[in-house]
């Protein structure tokens, strides 16, 4: 019988392109100043919109890092992939003479794909009566999994590459399953990550139609106030996140700078409701369970929970019940943040940036704040460090990070201080 002996994972690299940063370090240090990133939607004239703010990328140029005829050929969402993930490369090294690039992979997230270029290109069928003229890079553009094969392309990375598509939970999803390949052996490093461009008509529009984005338009900066007696809904956000994830004996190996470790994930599913969690948060606590139990560790041992908190009603209560019901006694000691307070809800993307989060936590010993939470719902657990206002320092050896997407999907995982 076959046995299989698990790898060690670390982290060897990171790139953000987020609506308060550009860049690992901007993001990160905005993060923890508690800097939110909401403002006038400038896309796109939103004066119909029920909605007309969102949190943007701000000072933006993709042809400062793309060529001006290759960013043509890509959707939004690739372009920002291709920004986050180039910036994760670099910084592990993975262009270095001698590393073998067959063993090299990318799982790239979208949970919407090329939304701006479909969008696009049905309006200009519609204007031309109808008529099928469209670009020959419709379809290219479009397709979620193109963001993975763009940046296999650009680097020459020859292993494992596909896209996972599990809603807001997408790029956790991906880290999952870039985890799993590595400490099977199938791979020595992958980039995963995700991106998403939903700040479009369409986006906020149909987003709007399900009553699930904030409407409060005279106040923009303060509209994601998870907890809050006063929540009604996310803010949208926009960009990218990318991690590598690498065989530890590989990372040794070529001296690579380590970050730290990812220790366990789990994935599980709510089986409740298309577009709303589990009222009690039963399936967020399972994939809780499942992944500090994949870590093999305790309880006790978790310091810091990344929420997926998004500043709705009915999803910020449930999560918050999972952790009380899971952790106990132990609740109240544990930091918990929701750093959408912050970037608005990145839908796909979500979960890698807020992995980073979780990561420059255990390097730093520092807990980004939940901003914007003015008065704290009667219906939230009361005994919970919320880490409200501003950000707080403590000794942070493990983080795990919860994401959930329509259609029920739960993604969780947990990283570890490197320590050698």
């Amino acid at each position: 019988m076959r046995t299989v002996t698990l790898r060690r994972v670390v982290i060897t690299g990171l790139g953000a392109l987020t609506p308060i940063g550009n860049d690992v370090n901007t993001f990160w240090n905005n993060l923890k100043a508690g800097k939110g990133g909401a403002g006038p939607i400038t896309k796109f004239d939103p004066t119909e919109f029920k909605t007309k703010f969102a949190c943007e990328l701000k000072d933006f140029d993709i042809e400062k890092f793309v060529e001006k005829k290759e960013a043509r050929k890509m959707d939004q969402f690739t372009q920002y992939a291709m920004v986050a993930a180039s910036e994760a490369v670099e910084d592990a090294r993975l262009t270095e003479a001698g590393i073998d690039k067959t063993k090299i992979g990318v799982i790239w997230a979208s949970g919407n794909g090329g939304m701006q270029t479909f969008e696009e290109q049905i309006i200009e069928f519609q204007n031309n009566n109808f008529v099928p003229k469209f670009s020959p890079f419709f379809i290219i553009k479009l397709i979620s999994d193109i963001a993975a094969g763009q940046i296999a392309l650009k680097y020459g990375f020859m292993g494992i590459n596909f896209c996972t598509v599990s809603a807001c939970a997408s790029s956790s999803s991906a880290l999952v399953d870039a985890f799993n390949y590595i400490r099977l052996g199938k791979a020595k490093a992958i980039i995963a990550g995700g991106s998403e461009a939903p700040i479009t008509r369409a986006g906020i529009a149909g987003f709007n139609a399900i009553k699930a984005l904030s409407t409060r338009n005279e106040d923009p900066s303060t509209a994601s106030r998870p907890y809050d007696a006063n929540r009604e809904g996310f803010v949208m956000g926009e960009g990218a996140g990318a991690i590598v994830l690498e065989d530890y004996d590989h990372a040794i190996a070529r001296g690579a700078k380590i970050y730290g470790e990812m220790v366990g994930g789990a994935m599980t599913a709510d089986a409740y409701h298309l577009t709303a969690t589990h009222p009690e948060g039963l399936g967020a606590r399972l994939g809780m369970q499942e992944a500090i139990e994949d870590a093999d560790l305790t309880l006790a041992d978790v310091d810091y929970i990344n929420a997926h908190s998004t500043s709705t009603p009915v999803g910020d209560i449930s999560e918050l019940k999972a952790i009380s019901s899971l952790f106990g006694e132990l609740a109240p000691k544990i930091n918990i943040s929701a750093t959408k307070s912050m970037t608005g809800h990145l839908l796909g993307a979500a979960g890698a940036i807020e992995a980073i989060a979780c990561i420059k936590a255990t390097q730093d010993n520092i807990i980004p704040p939940t901003i914007n939470t003015q008065v704290i719902a009667d219906d939230i657990p009361q005994h919970l460090n919320l880490t409200l206002g501003t950000a707080q320092q403590r000794e942070v050896n493990v983080a795990m990070s919860n994401t959930f997407g329509f259609g029920g999907h739960n993604a969780i995982v947990v990283f570890k201080k490197y320590k050698g």
